[in-house]
């Protein structure tokens, strides 16, 4: 390749062909930038990329640094996994929602949990009410974990949970039916959130200090490692980095400097990094700049698998994995012409498909209004399966490589995402930088800088600032009854006055000493599972050995 010639040629149509369009036709402005204030020039060519390190920086699909996708033949062989978030009201409504998908055609399920659930109250709690079942279903004890998958074979369906701060309590509850199932818990596929770092900064639904947290995150690696080997212990998340307001680059960058966290604390524990970071996962957003995105999932790969590899030594090939599911931004949908969504979830899902995701989660049209009707969340999922079946992106592995435009942009986010790695190491690490605030204020200031973009005009969202028309509400929302909460109530209270007391105060006890001692309390959590302890009465028992977590002002 001669670069002089093509160098003398670039400028030769600048000062060409270039010049006398634009005295004709000034372009639309000065700088052309993505989200993350990437320079997007007016054409990329041999230039932009390293030629000379195309096997260390791009390499093949399935090999190291996996730039290209975590398997050789990516979607050729099997699709990702098409999921739908689906939760609202109690475990029967959600469990009805769930044989509707899977009849479908959906191949995997994504629980959402209501706000009590996610930071540890039960349903009669005081700090509930107005709550229940609002944007997830309500789980308060194994009993609303029976309703929630009676008829679901759980050794022929993965499972991903979005929870956090009480996960471990709700995976053994998943462990618990399956054994009244007869599934043995090696046999469960799924995923559990279970990261709690990004709560401190980004989502808010925690409950006890960061170091405690920690310790549970790591109980959670080391039990499933013996107990549930087949289950993914973590699902590191920049989607809610992403909702915060954060740009691509922040997203990569915060997301991976949390993982990096877990791994140590795992390592620090004595713990083999071999021997888990395998089950590790990540859990991203996709938004509508369709080419800064699949250069984001691409770029966070390989800076993955370099930091496991030189940093935690890591040998085996799978432990430099970056394994993600991916779900469409709900922060990009408006209630303002609510069908334009369709085409927003569009663009975003391709942009998951070609950056090689895992799974996909599609968003509904109408969730800027309400809980998705049935109707939104079949287009939604009729969405991947068209792009699957009839798009012909599936048919060869990351087959938008080689474009200069996106392996520049791949080498520009990976630089950056670096150096906000770096930043946050000489801050001491995550926990540091949280209590410093340094995170916060980034995506903050990220978030302000584009809704003032949107509010001057300089960013377009078709239908809300410009393309406005008249229109009224929608028809048909999907609204939660009020008696959900009522009837919740009284379903846990018939759950305690029926189950046998004192062995419930028993395994609180035994789960009480097990967090005193700092020996691992996941074995201590399904025993109290298993007794009908609620999810509440469990948390309330961590919060008296740990405490609660304020957020510094």
């Amino acid at each position: 390749m001669d670069k002089d010639a093509i160098r003398q040629r670039v400028e030769a149509w600048e000062k060409g062909p270039v010049a006398k369009t634009l005295n004709r036709f000034p372009e639309r402005r000065e700088r052309f930038e993505t989200t993350s204030g990437i320079e997007v020039k007016r054409v990329f060519t041999p230039l932009d990329v390293d030629g000379d390190a195309y096997l260390e920086n791009v390499g093949l699909p399935g090999e190291y640094p996996f730039t290209r996708g975590v398997q050789p033949t990516m979607y050729r062989g099997r699709f990702w996994t098409m999921r739908q978030y689906a939760g609202f009201g109690t475990a029967e409504q959600t469990n009805e929602r769930y044989h509707y998908l899977l009849k479908q055609g959906q191949t995997g399920l994504s629980v959402a949990f209501d706000l009590p659930t996610q930071i540890g109250y039960d349903s009669d709690h005081e700090l509930a009410e107005g709550e229940v079942g609002k944007v997830g279903v309500a789980i308060d004890s194994l009993k609303d974990m029976e309703i929630l998958f009676d008829g679901i074979p759980l050794d022929q369906v993965s499972t991903s949970m979005t929870i956090n701060a009480p996960a471990g309590i709700l995976l053994a509850m998943y462990i618990a039916v399956a054994e009244k199932q007869g599934v043995a818990s090696d046999k469960l596929r799924g995923t559990i959130q279970n990261d709690i770092l990004k709560e401190y900064v980004a989502r808010g639904t925690y409950i006890f200090p960061p170091e405690p947290s920690l310790k549970i995150i790591t109980d959670i690696i080391s039990f499933c490692k013996e107990r549930v080997p087949a289950w993914n212990t973590m699902s590191i998340s920049g989607y809610h980095i992403r909702e915060a307001g954060s740009t691509a680059v922040q997203e990569v960058a915060f997301t991976l400097a949390n993982a990096i966290a877990y791994v140590q604390a795992a390592v620090d524990k004595g713990l083999d990094v071999d021997e888990f970071a395998g089950r590790l996962s990540f859990f991203f957003n996709a938004h509508n700049n369709l080419l800064e995105e699949v250069a984001k999932f691409r770029a966070a790969r390989r800076l993955w698998a370099r930091i496991m590899k030189e940093r935690f030594g890591a040998k085996n090939p799978r432990s430099m994995m970056l394994r993600f599911h991916t779900q469409t931004a709900g922060c990009t949908l408006t209630a303002q012409q609510p069908d334009n969504n369709v085409v927003r979830v569009t663009l975003q899902a391709l942009a998951a498909v070609l950056g090689g995701t895992q799974s996909l989660h599609t968003n509904s049209r109408d969730e800027a209004l309400c809980l998705p009707t049935e109707d939104s969340v079949r287009i939604a999922l009729r969405t991947q399966q068209i792009i699957a079946h009839e798009s012909g992106v599936a048919d060869s592995a990351d087959p938008l490589a080689g474009s200069y435009l996106v392996e520049a942009m791949t080498d520009e986010i990976e630089r950056r995402a670096q150096e906000y790695i770096d930043k946050i190491d000489d801050l001491g690490g995550v926990i540091k930088a949280i209590e410093a605030g340094y995170i916060q204020k980034e995506i903050g200031d990220a978030a302000y800088a584009y809704q003032k973009a949107v509010e001057t005009g300089e960013q377009i969202v078709v239908g809300v600032n410009k393309f406005q028309i008249d229109e009224e509400l929608p028809k048909n929302i999907l609204r939660v009854d009020p008696e959900v909460e009522a009837y919740q109530r009284e379903k846990t209270a018939r759950v305690r006055a029926e189950r046998d007391a004192p062995a419930v105060d028993r395994a609180l006890e035994a789960l009480r000493r097990a967090a005193s001692d700092g020996t691992n309390v996941m074995p201590s959590i399904l025993e109290a599972v298993k007794a009908y302890a609620t999810l509440g009465e469990i948390c309330d028992v961590l919060r008296g050995v740990y405490g609660e977590y304020t957020e510094a002002s």
